[in-house]
């Protein structure tokens, strides 16, 4: 379900036409697509913390949940694309006293991030799961969605941007009596992707992700055509 790609064409209303004398003209006139899809890929990251007076005892506690975590995603390691979870990172802040004539005390706080691609979004649920039961920090956000194929998705878009300008220069030689000629210059925007939806529909506590919403790809070209 996460694979479907579909392709839509939406029709521009620019149209300009000059001539060039007697027996040439050019038109002006803009193209547009668009492809919607489904993103099929993610870009994750999980936070081991802890904290204690003793840099030592955080270092240790943050250690032991980092050994829970590898054991856990044991059976599907080899599908974690450039995966990563070597620096631990050691700091130590202040903490508030509730009495004003107090000093604020400090703590050590020991935390280390995992991160790591899927290509295969069945995994997320169960990767979520396991970081949840361990306590991890994570954020799952729509920018961490993305399809394996955007580079040529992007193409479909302006390929048929491209062809809706081809084709309205077309429309508009017939109605001439002409001929749509050589391509005189061309604007091409390769493609941008409209703001984003809501990443997914959550089902309760347990932050399950039970859809990915559907994103498209929009490009634009502005071409100016010979008319013969």
């Amino acid at each position: 379900m996460f694979h479907n790609v579909h392709r839509y064409l939406l029709a521009s209303t620019a149209l300009i036409l000059f001539p060039l004398g007697a027996s040439a003209a050019e038109v002006s006139l803009s193209g547009q697509a668009s492809v919607k899809y489904t993103p099929d890929s993610a870009r994750l990251q999980f936070t081991a913390r802890a904290e204690h007076k003793l840099p030592e005892t955080a270092t240790e506690e943050v250690n032991e949940q980092m050994e829970k975590w590898r054991e856990s995603i044991e059976d599907f390691r080899d599908r974690l694309k450039s995966y990563s979870d070597a620096s631990l990172n050691l700091y130590s802040r202040s903490i508030p006293s509730p009495e004003r004539h107090e000093e604020p005390r400090r703590v050590a706080v020991a935390s280390q991030t995992v991160s790591f691609t899927i290509d295969d979004l069945s995994l997320l649920n169960p990767i979520l799961a396991q970081a949840q039961s361990l306590g991890m920090d994570y954020n799952v956000g729509p920018h961490q969605f993305f399809h394996s194929d955007e580079v040529g998705l992007r193409k479909q878009a302006l390929a048929g941007a491209i062809a809706d300008a081809k084709s309205r220069c077309e429309f508009v030689a017939r109605e001439l009596d002409k001929q749509c000629g050589e391509v005189m210059t061309i604007n091409v925007d390769g493609g941008h992707q409209p703001p984003m939806p809501m990443m997914a529909e959550m089902r309760g506590a347990s932050d399950a992700v039970s859809a990915v919403g559907s994103r498209e790809l929009e490009a634009r070209v502005s071409a100016t055509f010979e008319l013969e």
